[in-house]
């Protein structure tokens, strides 16, 4: 999939690109629960309460003692002090154990110049230079001194940061790579592209990065 460079512009606008390389984007929080994740509750002295439940579509879960509960969005302390919190009305000083059974795969998405862009697992620590070579590597029209990373700080806003990635053969030279974090989004550009802020609106990459396959 090709990215118009008309439709990036139209969507971020005209702004100064960061590209400080000394300046660090924000750390990922712990993880949080999401939709489909598989969590387990164990009542160490009521062990007729135990359960295991999906997070639904909605982003709740049904619970036999507190009922209908928001979890997408909540760490597993957030969730099981809320649980406790509600289980208390009907249980005296319960004492429970939350477990992540299944969660979704940590992933990062490349669009743009590359052979092929997609998802990719995160299945070991991964730079963004190594990213774009399981994508199959830049395409003959690519702008590898300009790889746009996305990094979402919350549900609104994503940060963003230039990576130059031209010519990196020297341990002097890995600076200008950078590790990548779970939902990284990187946009390898083509040519001259308007300029990125420093922050973007998080609803407007799906723009040009969805949808996209898995890379096998």
């Amino acid at each position: 999939m090709r990215v118009s460079l008309a439709l990036i512009a139209a969507v971020v606008g005209s702004f100064p690109l960061f590209a400080r390389a000394d300046v660090q984007l924000r750390q990922r929080p712990v993880y949080t629960l999401h939709i489909g994740d598989v969590i387990a509750l164990h009542y160490r002295l009521t062990p007729e309460f135990d359960q295991t439940v999906t997070v639904q579509p909605d982003g709740h879960v049904d619970l036999d003692i507190v009922g209908n509960l928001q979890a997408a969005g909540l760490t597993l302390t957030q969730f099981h002090d809320e649980v406790v919190k509600r289980a208390s009305f009907q249980l005296n000083h319960p004492e429970l154990a939350v477990t992540l059974k299944e969660f979704q795969e940590p992933y990062v998405v490349v669009a743009g110049e590359v052979a092929k862009p997609g998802k990719i697992e995160l299945r070991q620590d991964t730079t963004a230079l190594q990213a774009i070579l399981l994508a199959g590597g830049f395409t003959s029209s690519a702008r590898d001194t300009q790889v746009i990373l996305f990094r979402h700080i919350n549900a609104d806003t994503a940060e963003v940061r230039r990576l130059d990635l031209h010519n990196i053969k020297k341990r002097s030279e890995l600076e200008r790579d950078i590790e990548l974090e779970p939902g990284d989004m990187l946009l390898v550009t083509q040519n001259k592209l308007a300029h990125f802020s420093h922050f973007v609106k998080a609803t407007n990459l799906g723009v040009y990065f969805n949808p996209f396959p898995a890379i096998p």
